[in-house]
């Protein structure tokens, strides 16, 4: 059978136009797709409104041209393009339209989750914003990396996914930089103080433990002569205007150090690095140890602190005066809760000349070192939580 008639609307259509119907002589439904959709409509509004429920008017879904889709929050047909992608749906598009599905999903985290930074802290950390809060007030609002800035960044450890503490987003950044290496840590920290093996070296070569260049500032004339003499590219005058070295002076820089950073020695040399007080340039590192060290504005006190962080040994739990407990971030110790957020220049000082003091090495080597225990015992740690998860399964 090529055509039926609709018993609804009387009119003679085409057999596509019927749904299939097994109890009919001939397998379709006795109504037409159109007919049938106002009834089951009709039938679904009389329950509502017996209900007291309000609901749209009806809309056929077959009414929306190739092409186009049905929003069912702005009630607008749109173009494809303007819905995003869902795999989970048949058409592979979101039942929402861009602006409507944010606004949908803004309101269902406010419901679930109590807003998008209470989401968010969940979907990452596992913790709530009420816990975050509690960990920055148990810090006294500061960072405990560089005690300059306030804490409002969650650090967490990226191998085993626990959350450590609230640092600032310089400090935060500069970690990932470093690769979350306490050894690379303490080692930019000599390099800055020029005690490390770069500044040795260019003490033996040089003379001095920093290549402090040539004057910045050249005549055109002795530009045109040293032109003449070295065929310097507009590289090399940048970098004569920036650190008083040539593209030669760089290459030699370069060589010294093996082409190799001079903080890590691990990387590639990429970048001049250089004091930027004096201009005095102390050598060529990779990027993420230059960008690291200007994070924590090139202090050797915040460097150390970076690292006897990750190593755990700068954040411990003390008694506190009402019996409980808080924390302790600082030589001597002082109550975080009693220094305001401007108040600890004087605690971070001696916070520092203490630290340089226990990051010494000695010249013989002899025995383990500071750093050294700090890694076994870090691994230690890191070796009973995978027990303890273990066991928990």
């Amino acid at each position: 059978m090529s055509h039926k008639k609709c018993r609804d609307c009387g009119r003679l259509k085409a057999a596509a136009e019927f749904s299939k119907r097994r109890a009919s002589p001939d397998g379709l439904a006795l109504y037409c797709k159109e007919c049938f959709a106002l009834r089951g409509a009709a039938s679904y509004r009389k329950r509502q409104a017996r209900e007291g429920k309000a609901v749209r008017p009806f809309r056929r879904h077959s009414a929306v041209p190739p092409g186009m889709k049905y929003c069912p929050r702005c009630e607008k047909v749109q173009p494809v393009d303007a819905f995003g992608k869902n795999r989970a749906e048949a058409s592979g598009l979101t039942n929402y339209c861009r602006p409507c599905h944010n606004k949908v999903m803004a309101e269902q985290r406010d419901r679930k989750y109590g807003g998008g930074r209470n989401y968010q802290l969940r979907l990452r950390y596992g913790l709530s914003a009420e816990q975050v809060d509690q960990m920055i007030a148990g810090q006294g609002g500061i960072c405990v990396i560089c005690l300059r800035a306030e804490a409002r960044h969650v650090d967490h450890n990226h191998l085993t996914g626990v959350v450590r503490r609230i640092l600032c987003f310089r400090c935060n950044g500069a970690l990932g930089q470093f690769h979350e290496d306490p050894r690379c840590l303490g080692d930019a920290a000599d390099y800055l103080e020029l005690k490390g093996p770069q500044a040795q070296r260019l003490e033996i070569v040089l003379g001095k433990p920093v290549f402090e260049g040539r004057p910045r500032v050249l005549s055109e004339a002795d530009w045109l002569k040293r032109r003449k003499s070295t065929r310097p590219a507009q590289r090399g005058r940048r970098l004569i205007e920036r650190y008083g070295i040539d593209e030669e002076d760089r290459q030699r820089l370069l060589g010294l150090q093996g082409g190799l950073c001079a903080v890590c020695w691990d990387v590639p040399a990429e970048h001049v690095d250089h004091d930027h007080a004096t201009g005095a340039v102390r050598g060529m590192a990779c990027g993420g140890c230059n960008t690291g060290m200007g994070q924590l504005d090139d202090d050797p006190v915040s460097l150390r602190r970076a690292a006897d962080y990750l190593l755990g040994q700068l954040v411990t739990s003390v008694p506190a005066a009402d019996g409980g407990t808080r924390l302790s971030f600082t030589v001597p110790d002082v109550d975080p809760a009693t220094v305001p957020l401007d108040g600890w220049a004087p605690h971070r000082e001696a916070d520092g000349r203490h630290r340089s003091r226990v990051w010494r090495v000695d010249d013989d080597h002899e025995g383990p070192t500071w750093l050294t225990l700090g890694l076994e015992r870090l691994l230690d740690s890191y070796k009973a939580m995978a027990e303890e998860r273990m066991a928990s399964r």
